[in-house]
């Protein structure tokens, strides 16, 4: 191909990172690193890993928007300033190696001899595709409902059956339980349940589902349970002493016990449908939690597109099991209201007590004063 003589407001080069899934590359990414992705419909969840990392340029080989839904993830890439070029095809992902600079002048990606060419995207074009999506996505709700109506079929013994639960050594039993699912505003809402006082006054046990874990970890805060099918999650986060507990597919077969294994580290398999964050759910329920917190869980048909689910029958089932227990985040950290404990209020005022005695040891004329009170005290009896 001829190249085109560079516009320098438009160029930005870097060292090229390349991944398949976004998730996993996210914890490989620099600052001015270029991403490579190959991410058909780029997830909120996944656009904000890409922020917090920083990049000096996203290059994805597939469409950010196809059009099938209203997916917000390329805008905020968009917002936080971050180019993004679109639709370079997938012999990008074979053509860069790791490290290797990378160059995007406008619309072309160019890494040593090789070039490719895409749709630099704007907030403006970015903004025209979603609300083509919004006026066209009638099919995709359609098919959205007609494969939730079929799974709930086949899966309505989630809410008829007792599950066959494995023992996860945690006491649960009358606690509150908080499952935290890298979703939507996640951190914002552990970030306000631990400034509201409820993470250190109630102590809730902690499942983490998959990557999850990290943000706790970040937080200062251990998990009880990491739950899921451990691609996402960290070796420290893997290796923290939290019960692992791997979701397998219903024929028994669980991916996430291979990296455990390679790691030596012990875990629980449960198979169950559904995903990982409705077997959290159920394990807390079987388990007699008193109070079930979900941070970041999906329950709009916009989050399940975002992460690839045809359907919502196991979430919309298991909600249903468990709904008197089960609280949002946000709720809670707006409504909880903290209590001071007798405890804390006579160590309160012994502390007082402590500082007037050693005021008055100290000072000469509270001394004097308190003597003079004795002596007038003495006169009157």
């Amino acid at each position: 191909m001829s190249r085109r003589v560079p516009d320098t407001a438009m160029i930005v080069r870097g060292p090229a990172r390349v991944g398949r899934r976004t998730k996993e590359l996210i914890g490989h990414l620099r600052p001015g690193d270029v991403a490579i992705i190959d991410h058909l419909d780029l997830d909120r969840v996944a656009a904000e890993g890409l922020v917090l990392a920083e990049p000096a340029a996203v290059v994805n080989a597939s469409a950010s928007i196809s059009g099938r839904y209203p997916n917000v993830g390329p805008l905020l890439l968009a917002a936080a300033g971050i180019p993004l070029v679109d639709g370079v095809g997938s012999h990008i992902m074979d053509a860069v190696d790791d490290g290797e600079i990378v160059v995007i002048d406008g619309e072309h990606v160019m890494v040593g001899a090789w070039e490719g060419r895409g749709d630099r995207q704007t907030l403006d074009s970015l903004e025209s595709a979603i609300a083509t999506a919004r006026a066209t996505m009638g099919e995709e709700l359609q098919r959205f409902a007609e494969n939730t109506l079929e799974y709930l079929r086949r899966e309505r013994h989630l809410v008829l059956d007792e599950p066959e639960v494995p023992d996860v050594p945690v006491p649960m039993k009358g606690r509150h339980v908080l499952i935290a699912v890298r979703g939507p505003d996640y951190r914002d809402d552990l970030q306000a349940l631990r400034q509201s006082g409820y993470l250190k006054d109630q102590r809730p046990v902690l499942i983490a589902v998959d990557g999850a874990a990290d943000t706790l970890l970040e937080m200062g805060r251990k998990p009880d349970v990491i739950i899921g099918d451990m691609d996402s999650v960290s070796e420290q986060a893997l290796q923290s002493g939290a019960v692992l507990v791997v979701h397998a597919y219903t024929d028994g077969h669980a991916p996430g016990s291979k990296r455990l294994e390679a790691l030596g580290l012990d875990h629980i398999i449960f198979e169950a449908p559904g995903t990982s964050e409705d077997i959290a759910m159920l394990l807390a329920w079987e388990r007699g939690a008193e109070l079930i917190v979900a941070v970041g869980t999906h329950s709009s048909m916009a989050e399940f597109l975002d992460k690839g689910r045809a359907g919502m029958a196991s979430t919309f089932l298991v909600r249903m099991k468990v709904g008197g227990i089960l609280v949002d985040a946000k709720g809670v950290s707006r409504l909880y209201q903290p209590h001071v404990r007798k405890l804390d209020m006579v160590l309160l005022v012994g502390s007082a007590l402590f500082a007037l005695l050693v005021v008055t040891a100290v000072s000469q004329p509270a001394r004097l004063f308190l003597d003079n009170l004795w002596n007038a005290f003495e006169l009157h009896r």
